[in-house]
């Protein structure tokens, strides 16, 4: 029995097919001092695949608030870690790591939000360049 409660959307757009040689790099990419709200940590780009390897979030304030974590397709967010999740909120001065891999293609964005005044991001990623 299926649900149909949401929508399947598949990825993989012509561009992004592997069809020749290509480019291989370990990045990262950061945010010092993200003041309470939302910003983008890594946005795809035409002919790149991401796969996220880690995403770490530490809290300078000293006071526990939510983080929270999602990928904006082109389209739709797709949440990763939202204000509910049981690690939230997140304690006072504390870190928090997530490891699960994940996968952008070029109309995605990777996109933070953290609740306290102070909070620094950090996200390691494998970029594969078929430009």
């Amino acid at each position: 029995m299926a649900d149909d409660s949401g929508t399947l959307k598949t990825s993989g757009t012509s561009a992004n097919i592997p069809s020749g040689s290509g480019s291989e790099r370990l990045r990262r990419a950061s945010i010092h001092a993200l003041n309470n709200g939302w910003q983008t940590l890594l946005s795809g780009t035409a002919g790149h695949i991401y796969t996220i390897l880690s995403i770490t979030f530490c809290d300078q304030q000293g006071v526990a608030g939510n983080i929270q974590i999602r990928v904006n397709t082109g389209s739709d967010n797709i949440h990763i870690i939202t204000g509910g999740n049981p690690i939230n909120p997140l304690a006072a001065e504390g870190t928090f790591v997530f490891s699960d891999k994940i996968v952008l293609e070029e109309d995605d964005d990777l996109n933070v939000y953290n609740q306290v005044t102070n909070g620094d991001w950090y996200v390691s990623y494998i970029d594969q360049d078929w430009t």
